[in-house]
């Protein structure tokens, strides 16, 4: 999954989570733990790659060795400041960038690309990138995960924007712009 999107899922995930809990949509604290949860692996994974560090993209911050007690650590971190939402939107976001790489492996048989999961225990091969959904009828177009994402990306940032774009205030206000 696209970084970009990755993102998107996290906020779409935790405001469902906020929705179902509370019946609003998330706060702007919460929302951007969400959204940095949700982009963090990324953070983490790309960097290392192109520096030669690590040798594929999805390697430690994609770990559940690495994000579970990375998750505990911050909601813990969170309770014990009286910020539980905190944590709880950190994890939900984090949660959901690690989800949300699973299925495309599965569905299109790439199983050994999973060793993401348990980095660096198991072997992670190199990505073999965008997979195929299979063909659009009457167009003979091929559909791809990119597809999907970009629904995705589309459908969340619409969202985000009738949620009034909570997890932006602290940004708009380093840059000035309340």
């Amino acid at each position: 999954m696209q970084p970009v999107v990755h993102v998107v899922v996290g906020y779409l995930c935790y405001a469902a989570y906020t929705r179902l809990d509370r019946g609003e949509p998330p706060a702007e604290a919460p929302a951007l733990a969400a959204i940095i949860g949700a982009g963090l692996a990324d953070l983490i994974d790309k960097p290392l790659h192109a520096a030669g560090v690590v040798p594929v993209g999805r390697t430690i911050g994609h770990s559940l060795l690495f994000v579970v007690p990375l998750v505990a650590a911050v909601w813990l971190l969170a309770r014990r400041r009286d910020r539980e939402r905190l944590g709880v939107a950190f994890a939900v976001g984090y949660g959901s960038h690690v989800a949300t790489d699973v299925p495309w492996h599965v569905l299109s048989g790439d199983y050994d690309e999973l060793g993401f999961l348990l980095w660096p225990t198991t072997h992670m091969p190199e990505y073999t990138g965008v997979k195929p959904l299979g063909t659009v009828p009457g167009l003979g177009l091929e559909a791809t995960t990119l597809w999907f994402e970009a629904v995705i990306l589309v459908a969340g940032i619409a969202l985000w924007r009738a949620d009034g774009y909570p997890g932006t205030t602290p940004i708009r206000r380093a840059l000035g712009r309340s």
